[in-house]
């Protein structure tokens, strides 16, 4: 009986097979290696900045609170997601985020992108025809994006400092809604920014200011020493969507919009 042929030897199939060969913008496991976290950075930074660009996003107005606070939710929370929503409308229509003309988009609304007061500000900006940005961050229990930022400016994060600095460093103004831990957290790291020069002075406006007050003895930490008196300066109050855009416009010298005007 004659022997089958044996298969050709390949003799470089090792070679073509190893991980050393392949591409390195094409290795997964190499991207996703610990030496690789500075690289991983920076594409975080870089794809996000490319697309901006390319938007004419040339600033931001931010806007962070809870994602726990929704629409149908009780009184409090439904009529905090109504004036997201409706803050988020105003600043799109008379903030400048409609320039398409001229190649340049100011103050559109920025989010972190996800459910609750979050979804509220983008929605708004929808229902005024405009873009608005959603900068999502990847959680251990996946947060997906809400429905109403722009696909094409919704982004997905690894890392909260990449996340925090896009959000920060077109901001126009930050607007601060009831929120939890995260907003807190956001909100003090802003403040800090402002406090020490890092970061441009711009409209601090937290919304709901019993809410606030009940929460943070804000001059008590000027009264304990641990901030100057003029720290205080640095947020503002409001309790209508009306007055965060009138504090807002003030700021950039915008004309205010007329507290009746209607949709």
């Amino acid at each position: 009986m004659i022997s089958p042929n044996p298969p050709p030897v390949v003799p470089n199939a090792a070679h073509l097979a190893s991980a050393s060969y392949r591409l390195p913008a094409l290795d997964q496991d190499f991207l996703l290696s610990e030496e690789q976290r500075g690289i991983r950075f920076m594409l975080e930074y870089e794809k996000a900045e490319q697309v901006l660009q390319r938007w004419g996003v040339h600033s931001t107005i931010v806007v962070f609170g809870s994602a726990r606070v929704h629409e149908t939710g009780n009184a409090r929370h439904a009529a905090w997601y109504a004036a997201a929503r409706r803050f988020g409308w105003l600043a799109s229509t008379h903030g400048g985020a409609l320039n398409t003309g001229t190649g340049r988009r100011e103050n559109v609304i920025a989010t972190g992108g996800g459910p609750g007061l979050m979804e509220a500000a983008n929605r708004g900006a929808a229902e005024a025809g405009a873009p608005s940005i959603g900068f999502n961050i990847r959680l251990p229990h996946e947060q997906e994006p809400n429905p109403y930022s722009t696909p094409e400016l919704t982004f997905l994060f690894h890392y909260f400092a990449m996340r925090k600095m896009h959000l920060a460093m077109r901001a126009n103004a930050l607007v601060v809604f009831p929120g939890g831990f995260g907003t807190m957290d956001e909100l003090f790291e802003v403040l800090a920014l402002i406090q020490t020069g890092k970061m441009p002075r711009v409209p601090v406006v937290l919304f709901d200011e019993a809410y606030w007050r009940h929460l943070i003895n804000f001059e008590g930490f000027a009264e304990a020493g641990m901030i100057s008196p003029g720290d205080l300066d640095l947020f503002a109050f409001a309790d209508s969507p009306e007055r965060i855009w009138e504090l807002i416009a003030n700021a950039e010298g915008i004309a205010p919009v007329p507290s009746d005007m209607e949709r």
